[in-house]
């Protein structure tokens, strides 16, 4: 392709944006502060603008905020043709065509899929649709559910306890609400923290008036003639009465609409390249379709190259802007996205933060204050190296353990800035799950090396 069509494809083509999400609005932003003048359309299959999802489970359900006002603010003006609540239903990639749900067809000379997640639903249908079974991802979702939360339920019974799960149920201690929370895994948080973390967890929950269940599941919701609900039934053959049920088991990623596109999508995301570039199903990597957001799958030169799936706040907004970036330079110029994992969490009064990999790690060790004081540092080691630490109430170590995961620092700690106290002496078995069995809500998934799911079986022609 000539060099003078190249730049006009980088500066004044058509580039269009499927998902006006938080990675969606910074990718725009980013085209056009980079320089490009051409036309950019964005889709969305909410009816709104991009806005703000971490205060839906934090102040929103507490009243501190409105879910219809946490719009994400404009850095700058983006001049974009915006398609709101009209889906996408399919992808055209030979004809550079994305299809929506009603009939209209959108081209591009480049497109960017920020499509994200949604909630995982109650798998029984009948069950899902019982008035008062919720899930919590959209602002209806969050509104609906504060409307409930203000009505004074008997008991509220959030089935999982995860991130999202754990902090709904804060919010309901918060505002005196009886709660049960229900955990296939032995406490909460264990999925994205492992089991030496979680049964801190576990003890701040129930120390904040949590019915907490553990190594349990859920086998059935009971509704009343009525269409409400009314009780959860348990694996153990219990029967808790509820009158309101939160569904929080993870996410499903927003992939379903490019089944048969060709690309390398299904249900751990969208494969892509350091670069955000989407390998297509053979694991060949495309140049005109670029990824960004929860619903990416990119490997990571820090953790030995996996793929990582990664839904958190900074990892969409630094991977939008490297793919928005990488979308219009040359090619010599484009840069990889290495953006440190990292999230945060509140809970019963507790800030959480993470830098790092935690999954990976087979071991922790309390390098910083102490689990019983629940005000601590815990480093995690994978084959003698540094690949993640978590804080509870204690922020100011992350960033001196950021830089020695950069550095491949190795692991045990062995600094004199260590808190030298009993339970620190030595790293301890961090009590991740068997990664084959479900738990809710890792915020981190890896998914191995191959850039796409389906393996190539490659037959001998037959004479």
């Amino acid at each position: 392709m000539p060099a003078d069509h190249l730049d006009w494809l980088r500066r004044e083509g058509r580039i269009v944006v499927v998902g006006a999400s938080l990675a969606g609005l910074r990718a725009a932003e980013t085209l056009r502060a980079e320089g490009f003048t051409g036309s950019l359309t964005m889709i969305g299959d909410e009816p709104y603008e991009p806005y703000d999802r971490p205060p839906l489970s934090k102040g929103v359900l507490l009243g501190k905020a409105s879910p219809l006002h946490t719009e994400l603010p404009h850095r700058r003006e983006i001049d974009a043709k915006w398609r709101l609540g009209v889906p996408a239903t399919g992808l055209d990639l030979s004809a550079k065509r994305v299809r929506l749900a009603d009939g209209d067809e959108v081209e591009y000379d480049r497109l960017l899929i920020a499509t994200g997640v949604r909630a995982r639903p109650w798998p029984k249908e009948d069950e899902a649709r019982l008035d008062g079974v919720c899930v919590l991802r959209t602002r209806e979702d969050a509104a609906d559910l504060y409307r409930r939360l203000k009505a004074g339920p008997r008991r509220v019974f959030v089935i999982g306890a995860g991130f999202a799960g754990s902090e709904v149920a804060s919010a309901c201690r918060e505002m005196g609400i009886e709660v049960t929370v229900a955990e296939r895994a032995g406490g909460p948080l264990v999925g994205a923290l492992g089991g030496v973390v979680g049964a801190v967890a576990a003890d701040l929950a129930v120390e904040n008036g949590v019915d907490l269940r553990t190594r349990v599941t859920v086998t059935s919701l009971e509704g009343d003639q009525a269409g409400r609900v009314r009780a959860v039934h348990l694996s153990d053959e219990s029967t808790v009465e509820a009158d309101v049920v939160v569904v929080s088991l993870g996410s499903v990623r927003n992939t379903d609409w490019l089944a048969g596109s060709g690309l390398g999508a299904g249900p751990r995301g969208i494969a892509c390249d350091a670069g955000c570039r989407a390998f297509d199903f053979r694991g060949i990597v495309t140049d005109d379709v670029f990824v960004a957001g929860d619903v990416a799958r990119s490997p990571h030169a820090l953790f030995g190259y996996q793929f990582l799936s990664l839904e958190h706040w900074g990892n969409a907004v630094a991977q939008a802007e490297t793919a928005a970036h990488n979308m219009i330079c040359h090619g010599a110029d484009r840069r990889p996205h290495l953006w440190m994992p990292a999230f945060w969490s509140s809970m019963f009064k507790v800030n959480i933060k993470s830098v790092g990999v935690p999954p990976m790690g087979e071991q922790i060790m309390i390098a910083q204050g102490s689990l019983a004081e629940r005000r601590f540092v815990g480093v995690y080691g994978h084959k003698g190296r540094i690949v993640a630490a978590v804080s509870f109430d204690n922020t100011r170590w992350l960033e001196f353990y950021q830089r020695q995961i950069e550095r491949g620092a190795p692991f045990p700690v062995e600094y004199p800035t260590v808190d030298r106290r009993p339970e620190g002496r030595q790293p301890v078995d961090a009590q991740f799950p068997d990664p084959s069995l479900p738990t809710h809500g890792p915020m981190v998934t890896m998914s191995g090396y191959s850039p796409a799911d389906q393996q190539l079986v490659f037959h001998p022609a037959r004479h």
